[in-house]
């Protein structure tokens, strides 16, 4: 690998025109000497054309064109990509400073590392950061058992990507899941410990507050399809009953954000009876909703504003 290696960067957008703006200019300011910059746009008509000509001598190309979804429009530019190293960025989400710079440092540094990651801060719509979401260094049976990447801070290698596949246009919510899954069999992850390259976007257009539900239900689509896998199988045959509850514990978690706690519940059961510990780590969330009725939505308020205020804090 070169000192400066070629980064591919693809965003895929459709009537993001509110967010866009912030996602092109948080690529193209990072502090990187080669990068090549993808916008695959599926047909905009709120003005996001416009915002992508003001930019577009900066970026390698362009198209607005009718598509299939998300993993379409990524697709597209995975097949147009050059890079050595290659990532995507939602139109609604954005880079920190150096994240490139960073990601491409651990690349360099351990050959053997097919895929990196960081912690990724969530933010609103205004871009206040309101929560950080951590991981820890995990593998294939972290990933099988629905331990999550935050996806706008994850980079891989093209060779990876090439041995992997694209995405599957067949998933619509957990379709970056399903790819890391797969790059997971063949290749070594890296976490970037106490490091945050990116900020995923929480607002009322998103997919993982609009359309919540779907989430869950492909989880427990992937959770079959690692069923039936030869890939997975040697892991699967032992811990069917953890990745079990990591499916269910995901359902629950995006129908309690979807507003039905009941379902949830539900959800949490199922899970506690594949594996009770996997359950236990989400007792506050659990004692809101049971508690729903009762509109417990103060508490929820008052615990987002410490949890802000320690990550400004710190």
């Amino acid at each position: 690998m070169s000192d400066f290696p070629l980064v591919s960067i693809i965003t895929p957008s459709y009537n993001q025109a509110d967010f866009l703006e912030y996602t092109i200019l948080s690529v193209l300011s990072q502090d990187y000497p080669r990068i090549e910059y993808w916008v695959m746009d599926g047909g905009s008509t709120d003005g996001s054309i416009e915002i992508i000509k003001k930019y577009e001598d900066r970026l390698a190309d362009w198209v607005s064109e009718p598509d299939k979804g998300q993993a379409d429009a990524i697709n597209k530019g995975f097949s147009k990509a050059n890079g050595e190293i290659i990532a995507w960025l939602n139109s609604d989400d954005i880079y920190r400073p150096n994240a490139i710079k960073h990601a491409v440092a651990i690349f360099r540094q351990s050959p053997e590392v097919g895929l990196v990651y960081s912690d990724v801060d969530s933010i609103d719509a205004d871009g206040e950061v309101f929560n950080r979401m951590t991981y820890e260094q995990w593998a294939l049976p972290d990933l099988m058992m629905f331990k999550i990447l935050g996806q706008a801070s994850v980079f891989f290698r093209r060779q990876v990507l090439g041995q992997a596949g694209f995405l599957d246009p067949n998933f619509h919510y957990m379709l970056d899941h399903h790819l890391w899954l797969r790059m997971a069999s063949i290749t070594k992850l890296q976490y970037a410990a106490g490091q945050v390259w990116a900020a995923a976007r929480m607002h009322g257009g998103a997919k993982n507050i609009a359309q919540a539900e779907g989430f869950g239900r492909e989880a427990i689509q992937l959770a079959q399809w690692m069923a039936e896998d030869e890939r997975f199988s040697p892991y699967y045959q032992s811990n069917n009953h953890r990745i079990w509850a990591g499916a269910h514990r995901l359902n629950a978690f995006y129908l309690l954000n979807e507003g039905k706690p009941g379902a949830a519940l539900k959800a949490y059961w199922s899970a506690f009876w594949q594996c009770p510990q996997t359950v236990l780590k989400d007792w506050r969330r659990i004692c809101y909703a049971l508690l729903s009725p009762f509109k417990p939505e103060k508490y929820r308020d008052r615990y987002l504003a410490r949890k802000k205020d320690r990550i400004i804090e710190g």
